[in-house]
């Protein structure tokens, strides 16, 4: 009886396991199969809609006539690079009111689009971003009038598709094509950190390159950033909801006043436009993954621009793993449009609060004024949410719940996945005795 006894609570707990893990995976299945995860070999992959989306050539086309309708606010220039056999192009439309010059008395941003071929919403907003400091076209919930005092002082450059090679091959059938035209991706091809590789490397999507800015466009990102000096870059990416801060090569954010500039900045974005959705926090601490050679850490730790982000602007989640044009991109106008429109709302916000919080750290900790009392730039009213004058602080309990709902979920994600690893090592535990019977002693 005393070895039947002792075996008895080991079996039960098997067959538990057995039942639970039968049952916890015939769930996931039909759950992500009704969500769209599980794909069957017949599913159509969602094609480039062109109703929605301008082709690589006809969105430059129109930034290049945008510019020639407004040559005392917009310049552009092509910069080119390249090595035997392979070119490199990248379009750079320079803001300024007035064709005010460059200098020490101007606030400097530099946005880019289009690092990853896949991810076409990220040049449509910005063509629609350069149409709105154009004024050829109004983001609905703006105030004209006070947008015209934010952009005085400010240059702003903007790269609408930093990785046209790679765009062409998505526009060729490659839907799920995220390097350049020649295999390598362009936000693992910078320094920092450059070449390591996780025990999750994908060499396919991850590509480095032989070498730090072995590729064109990654050289001509970096002399531009050299060149310019911003204080603010943000790099554009879509396959998710998110708004990081560095580091992407590790899971940690910097230090100091600069940490604290760079979050409340975030999370004001989060709350006005992302509505709470995105995830914020840095990009290695908070993706899932950590990533190496990236250009906004380069940003950060060798140019040492102040406020360096990375932009996570839309991702279906229930796409199919192999349906990349519909998890990197709306494709329904209803959705693209909030989408737009949403975005460039949340770039004119930024460029409102940016010079404020970097100008009012003090001690370690950002300012709480995030306005003044004549009225914001974005009116909470007007269809998009957004800023109003002295608009609303970032308070330590709203950000400390936050946080807790962040760390709820990753310990929720965590659970399922050790009952499932310690279900599974007791089912093969027990298939290891019955296969060869009791043990001798």
């Amino acid at each position: 009886m005393g070895p039947l006894q002792s075996k008895t609570p080991f079996f039960a707990v098997s067959l538990f396991c057995d039942r639970y893990c039968c049952c916890f995976l015939l769930l996931l299945l039909l759950v992500s199969g009704r969500n769209g995860y599980y794909v069957g070999a017949d599913s159509p992959l969602t094609a480039i809609s062109h109703d929605l989306y301008r082709s690589s050539g006809t969105l430059l086309d129109e930034v290049k006539a945008l510019v020639g309708r407004h040559p005392e606010q917009l310049t552009m220039e092509v910069m080119k690079a390249g090595d035997p056999g392979y070119l490199a192009e990248v379009t750079v439309v320079t803001y300024s009111r007035s064709g005010r010059d460059i200098g020490n008395s101007t606030f400097r941003v530099l946005l880019s689009f289009g690092q990853h071929g896949r991810e076409l919403i990220t040049s449509e907003v910005a063509l629609r971003l350069l149409y709105a400091l154009s004024e050829e076209t109004k983001v609905p919930g703006v105030d004209p009038t006070y947008l015209d005092r934010v952009l005085d002082d400010l240059v702003i450059k903007v790269v609408p598709m930093e990785n046209l090679n790679g765009r062409k091959l998505v526009e060729s059938g490659e839907l799920c094509e995220r390097r350049n035209g020649r295999g390598v991706d362009l936000n693992r091809n910078w320094s920092v950190d450059w070449g390591k590789k996780e025990q999750d490397f994908d060499p396919y999507e991850e590509n480095p390159g032989t070498a730090p800015f072995s590729e064109p466009e990654a050289q001509i990102m970096q002399k531009l950033a050299e060149s310019f000096s911003p204080h603010v870059w943000v790099n554009v990416h879509s396959g998710m909801e998110g708004l990081f801060m560095p580091y992407d090569h590790k899971n940690s954010t910097p230090g100091g006043s600069k940490f604290w500039a760079m979050k409340s900045i975030l999370e004001e974005v989060n709350r006005r436009h992302c509505h709470g959705r995105c995830i914020v926090g840095s990009g290695g601490g908070s993706v899932g993954y950590l990533a190496h050679g990236t250009s906004t850490d380069y940003m950060y730790d060798i140019l040492r621009v102040p406020i360096s982000f990375t932009f996570e602007i839309y991702g279906d989640l229930e796409a199919p793993s192999k349906d990349c044009f519909r998890m990197f991109n709306p494709v329904d106008a209803v959705t693209f449009s909030s989408v737009v429109n949403e975005w460039c709302a949340a770039f004119l916000l930024m460029f409102e609060i940016a010079p404020r919080r970097l100008g009012d750290t003090d001690g370690g900790r950002v300012s709480g004024d995030y306005g003044d009392s004549s009225g914001g730039l974005i009116s909470e009213s007007g269809g998009v949410a957004a800023l109003r004058g002295g608009g609303a602080k970032v308070e330590g309990i709203e950000l400390g719940l936050q946080e807790l709902k962040t760390y709820f979920r990753l310990f929720m994600m965590s659970t399922v996945v050790l009952m499932f690893m310690f279900c599974t090592r007791i089912s093969r535990n027990r298939s290891r005795q019955t296969k060869f019977g009791p043990l001798p002693l």
